[in-house]
């Protein structure tokens, strides 16, 4: 019988794409976190760069190209889903146009003082927080 012990840590980033003091976010479409808002991002995919993983995911999720900057918040979510690692980058757009797609239900630019009443992944508070104090 496997168990959830048996499942492999997974590797997931994220990317704080920040213009000025908005955040952008995108609702979950699935689990972990299935209607929750956090930054765009995903899983690693074999052969990827971590930060090739993350330009990646924001372009599935939201449409934007962007730059990936430097490494802000590495945490990890260990529950039913499974254990999952998480690095998230700053990152910039360079082009496109704001829509929500792959796995996320909708993608809104979002004051980063505004954070506090959203309905936010567990994770995504820690990520807040250190935004917040770059402002």
């Amino acid at each position: 019988m496997t168990t959830i012990a048996d499942q492999p840590i997974v590797i997931g980033v994220g990317a704080a794409v920040v213009d000025g003091t908005r955040l952008l976010l995108v609702r979950r479409g699935r689990e972990p976190g299935k209607g929750l808002w956090a930054v765009p991002g995903g899983k690693v995919r074999f052969g990827e760069t971590l930060e090739e993983a993350a330009a990646r995911e924001v372009a599935e999720e939201t449409g934007l190209h962007v730059v990936i900057g430097d490494l802000i918040w590495a945490g990890e979510s260990i529950g039913d889903h499974g254990h999952i690692v998480l690095i998230d980058f700053l990152a910039e757009v360079t082009e496109g146009d704001l829509e929500s797609g792959d796995d996320a239900e909708e993608a809104e630019w979002v004051e980063i003082t505004d954070l506090g009443d959203w309905p936010l992944t567990p994770t995504m508070f820690q990520l807040v927080d250190v935004l917040r104090e770059r402002m």
